[in-house]
């Protein structure tokens, strides 16, 4: 599967995100080389706090496909999953994720020593995780949104 076109996708969703004043996030769902699901961050602009990339193309996927079922699909997300969208992953039965950039790359502080791998410990889910696709253009992004404290090495 080619990560890196899947991935632009999902980038051209926290483009999107981020126009509309949203935190710049965005995620596609997958299912044999064709996206099923799609979604950005919706925060501010639905003023519900559950509105993340990932619920969103979870919740586009599950209607589009008539199942709650994904199992046999893989979610690419621009920022990795926090614990809130990890849990609906799981109960999604996803598991495989390609992400672009990681919370310790970010130096997010805001949820400790969390990450998807001490979150599978934790409930007993294994997956497949492959990060760093397109991590370069998401930084860019995330640098122009200015809220975080990007890494410069």
């Amino acid at each position: 599967m080619n990560h890196e076109y899947f991935m632009d996708m999902a980038l051209k969703a926290s483009e999107e995100a981020y126009r509309l004043g949203n935190w710049p996030v965005g995620s596609v769902i997958v299912r044999a080389g064709v996206v099923v699901g799609a979604g950005q961050n919706e925060m501010n602009t639905r003023k519900d706090i559950t509105w993340h990339a990932e619920n969103a193309a979870i919740r586009d996927a599950q209607a589009r496909l008539g199942t709650t079922d994904l199992s046999d699909t893989v979610l690419y997300a621009t920022m990795e999953p926090c614990p809130m969208c990890a849990w609906s992953i799981k109960l999604a039965g996803i598991h495989r994720m390609v992400l672009a950039v990681r919370h310790a790359t970010l130096r997010r502080t805001d949820m400790g020593t969390y990450s998807m791998e001490s979150f599978g410990r934790m409930v007993g889910w294994e997956f497949d995780l492959v990060s760093g696709v397109r991590e370069a253009e998401y930084l860019a992004l995330r640098r122009q949104w200015g809220k975080d404290s990007v890494r410069k090495d």
